[in-house]
């Protein structure tokens, strides 16, 4: 009996599964061809021509230009918080330190992928002019910050903070904090090490750590003021008792 017909035979793609490879290759296409030629300057024809396939598969896939390159925001965006969410996860299994590994992912975003930020500063210029556009890619972007808030959270509760700290806005601040010193490595790479973005981490967390809110100050100050008051009850001196006639 032949090798050939112990083989087993290739399962097709389900529709499902084509169309997902699909819309890969048209986002790797997309990278390289916005990479090259910025977004105002790459067209779909040549995006489609990229990927080997018809203008028809962007539009069935995406809509249009602007919304390729949305997706591809997110796609990115979702790309660095799964690796942050794994930096977190080794940290807290004792397999490696955080701040330098947030300091190598930084610094692979800023300097392994040099064209990446130039083209979100150029989208986003193009975005606020259309602001369809810009509701579009905060509404995909509010995936990422879902994730990077569970992640947030997580750490959160890690140090013990208190109920009142907005896991959202941690997660917020910790997304505008690496996209500004992505940024700002790029323009100038010796202001930004690569240690940089685990300390102002470290910060934020220690800060976050010590603070005590004004409810949180209020609530103490009340306990403090029935504390005392309890022990000022407690140790007055009784009245003498009455003397007998």
């Amino acid at each position: 009996m032949s090798l050939d017909a112990d083989a087993t035979p290739k399962r097709r793609p389900t529709r499902a599964e084509a169309k997902a490879r699909t819309r890969q290759l048209l986002l790797d296409a997309a990278a390289r061809t916005y990479a090259r030629k910025g977004f105002a300057g790459a067209s779909v024809e040549e995006i489609a021509e990229a990927a080997g396939f018809s203008i028809g598969a962007v539009y069935s896939n995406f809509g249009s230009k602007e919304r390729l390159f949305v997706e591809l925001l997110r796609e990115r965006a979702s790309e660095h918080v799964s690796r942050a969410t794994r930096i977190v996860a080794d940290a807290q299994a004792g397999v490696d330190a955080p701040a330098p590994a947030l300091g190598r992912l930084l610094a692979h975003v800023a300097d392994d992928d040099p064209d990446f930020a130039p083209l979100q500063a150029e989208f986003w210029l193009y975005a606020v002019r259309n602001p369809e556009l810009m509701e579009t890619l905060a509404e995909q972007l509010r995936g990422p910050r879902a994730e990077m808030e569970s992640l947030m959270g997580t750490a959160l509760e890690h140090i013990g903070a208190r109920e009142s700290v907005s896991a959202e806005a941690v997660a917020t601040i910790t997304m505008a904090l690496f996209q500004g010193l992505v940024r700002q490595r790029r323009i100038d790479p010796a202001s930004v090490p690569d240690d940089l973005l685990g300390q102002a981490m470290q910060w934020l967390f220690t800060g976050i750590a010590a603070s005590t809110g004004p409810a949180d100050t209020a609530a103490t100050d009340e306990t403090a003021a029935a504390d005392d008051t309890a022990a000022t009850d407690d140790t007055a001196p009784a009245d003498p008792p009455e003397e007998k006639r």
